[in-house]
């Protein structure tokens, strides 16, 4: 949760811009001192929280904020 957390300020701070690419686990592990599997979880948190994005074979993003009104539910 730390990671998370560090990682989830640093998006709201502007330091990480959308778009941009988060190092692999294994290296954001090295770089927080934690098993690459504590960073698989911090990324997995990331994006049950809407801040990451993962697209297979290609990393893991900083999502775009979403507009006002933007709703991924099918309208009725």
């Amino acid at each position: 949760m730390q990671v998370a957390d560090h990682i989830a300020t640093r998006i709201a701070s502007g330091e990480l811009r959308p778009g941009a690419r988060l190092p692999g686990e294994r290296d954001l592990g090295a770089e927080y001192g934690v098993a690459y599997l504590t960073a698989r979880r911090a990324i997995r948190e990331l994006r049950e929280h809407g801040l990451v994005v993962t697209l297979p074979a290609r990393g893991s993003f900083i999502a775009y904020p979403r507009e006002e009104g933007d709703s991924t539910a099918p309208a009725e």
